[in-house]
């Protein structure tokens, strides 16, 4: 996990560098355009002899540009809001782009999609390998289910925690406890309703609804001596197959 992220870490690194580099050539051929329109503009101007704007003042702003491919390109406009005569050369964005140098940038985005791409071909790998086994939880363990002792919690043979209500999980709990994993009735019903007369019907339904719980997470079923005492064991083949 901490490899992809280091990967995906890597790839945003990337992207953000071939950003930056275009960026900064653009910001560097803008800054060149701009000077030498200004200068090329200055010098008509002083050689211009009135306030039109005609063919001879392009062609003569053109020729006094240094960036030849800037030729042709730039334009010349006029304020006409100003009391005084001004005029101004542009040049468009996507002429700024073309003229700067964006081989880095180039270079550098030609490496992010080959890394984007060894990125999703080893995430790919991953996801097609087989899923590492669970880790062992430690604990007492019978029948594929384990109770975690110091965490006074029950897991499937998956790894996978069972949800038990207190109650089901305190008889669970006395099951484990004893070394036959059998408990008499009047065992359970003293330990969980000490208070109560006749618990039967309560112990009754209570073990009804722990029977589906133990055999849906692990090879156990209850097993019940004529309702007087109730026993954890390892289900039988053919009781296996019918579930």
């Amino acid at each position: 996990m901490r490899k992809q992220q280091y990967a995906l870490l890597a790839l945003f690194g990337l992207v953000v560098a071939s950003c930056l580099t275009s960026l900064a050539s653009y910001h560097d051929m803008s800054l060149r355009v701009d000077d030498d329109m200004e200068r090329a503009l200055a010098v008509t101007m002083q050689e211009q002899p009135g306030d039109v704007i005609d063919t001879d003042t392009i062609r003569r702003f053109n020729s006094h540009l240094r960036i030849a491919a800037l030729r042709g390109k730039a334009t010349l406009a006029v304020d006409a809001r100003s009391r005084e005569f001004r005029a101004y050369a542009r040049c468009s964005e996507a002429t700024i782009f073309s003229l700067s140098d964006q081989r880095p940038a180039a270079a550098l985005w030609l490496l992010t999609g080959c890394w984007a791409m060894f990125v999703w071909y080893r995430r790919r790998q991953e996801a097609l390998l087989p899923a590492a086994p669970p880790a062992p939880v430690a604990g007492t363990s019978f029948g594929g289910l384990t109770f975690a002792e110091h965490e006074a919690r029950f897991y499937a043979a998956d790894g996978s925690r069972v949800q038990l209500t207190p109650m089901q999980h305190q008889l669970l709990a006395m099951f484990f406890a004893s070394p036959t994993h059998s408990l008499s009735k009047a065992e359970i019903c003293e330990a969980l309703w000490p208070k109560k007369p006749d618990a039967s019907d309560t112990l009754y339904t209570l073990i009804r609804r722990l029977k589906p719980v133990v055999e849906q997470h692990s090879a156990l079923k209850i097993a019940s001596d004529r309702s007087k005492a109730y026993r954890l064991e390892i289900k039988e083949i053919e009781d296996r197959q019918e579930n």
